[in-house]
């Protein structure tokens, strides 16, 4: 029986490719620029308007480099700790690499 006050920090621990060090590292990226976009809109907004086409671009820009940094960041944290492209072979849960 587990200690219910220990917290199960595995897959914070979990082995990580290169590939999710990328992609978090981006997502890290994604984020400064909506924060960056949103300040755009903050500072311009009082000078151009609420409807001028660079208001409307800063706006998508903060839409979507939120909505890419939070995928970015769960595929970077995921835990995915056999990913391999290959054939399963019968009886084995585990996938193989292709023998060539």
């Amino acid at each position: 029986m587990t200690n219910p006050t220990q917290l199960d920090l595995s897959p914070l621990s979990a082995p990580r490719g290169i590939g999710q060090h990328v992609a978090f590292g981006t997502a890290l990226i994604f984020y400064v620029c909506a924060v960056l976009s949103l300040a755009g809109i903050f500072i311009w907004i009082g000078d151009l308007g609420g409807e001028h086409p660079i208001i409307a671009s800063l706006g998508a820009c903060v839409v979507f480099f939120i909505g890419a940094g939070i995928v970015l960041h769960v595929i970077g944290r995921a835990n995915l700790p056999h990913l391999r492209f290959g054939s399963v072979e019968e009886g084995s849960a585990t996938p193989r690499a292709s023998k060539r």
